[in-house]
């Protein structure tokens, strides 16, 4: 019964038809912040463990300042439509309080953020008539995020909608040489301090775990 609820929730958002604008109280309108200043911004007014960031746009979105086509809603998270979706459907998770990227969110948070997406993701293909989706953070300004409150994005996909076209990938087989091998060990080096036992000494180690 809470899937089919579910189901019919996201459905009854995931419309095309022009809404008056009382119609559109679940609708977001605005971003958080331009990329550069939301770098800035990410620390001012945030509570220990995670508050609400007055300027930025999904805290004003959990607080109910501001309208988004909300399709779930849990204690820790949203799922909301992207007001400027790359696909029909394309969605957002995010968790209520306020974390700029996702190596300052907790790992329950982004736990119970990750348990929802079967679900979630499952309803919206059923939705949008779609058979995959990518799911996916932008985390960082290189790496395009632009709200600079922790969330991922589920975007459904269809065969031959050319979003991503296979070939603007410029994808190479890794090469086994000392720069790949030096990688690993500074990876691991980061991973794992020296005090814990763990050795990055001696190509021939590496390679075995590779």
């Amino acid at each position: 019964m809470a899937s089919d609820r579910r189901i019919a929730v996201l459905s009854s958002h995931l419309r095309t038809t022009t809404a008056s604008s009382s119609e559109l109280s679940d609708v977001s309108i605005s971003y958080c912040a331009a990329a550069g200043d939301g770098v800035a911004a990410a620390g001012e007014e945030e509570e220990e463990g995670g508050g609400k960031e007055k300027g930025c746009v999904f805290c004003m979105i959990t607080r109910g300042e501001s309208p988004a086509f909300k399709l779930y809603e849990d204690d820790i998270c949203l799922c909301i439509l992207d007001s400027n979706p790359l696909t029909y459907g394309h969605s957002l998770i995010i968790p209520k309080c306020h974390y700029p990227a996702l190596e300052a969110t907790p790992p329950p948070v982004i736990a119970a953020m990750c348990s929802n997406v079967p679900f979630l993701s499952s309803a919206i293909m059923k939705a949008t008539n779609c058979d995959s989706f990518n799911f996916l953070a932008n985390n960082g300004l290189a790496a395009g995020q632009v709200i600079f409150h922790t969330h991922f994005h589920i975007i459904p996909r269809k065969s031959g909608d050319k979003l991503w076209p296979s070939k603007s990938f410029r994808r190479r087989p890794i090469e086994w040489n000392q720069e790949t091998i030096g990688l690993v060990n500074c990876v691991k080096e980061n991973l794992y301090p020296p005090s814990c036992g763990t050795s990055t000494n001696g190509g021939s180690a590496v390679l075995k775990d590779l």
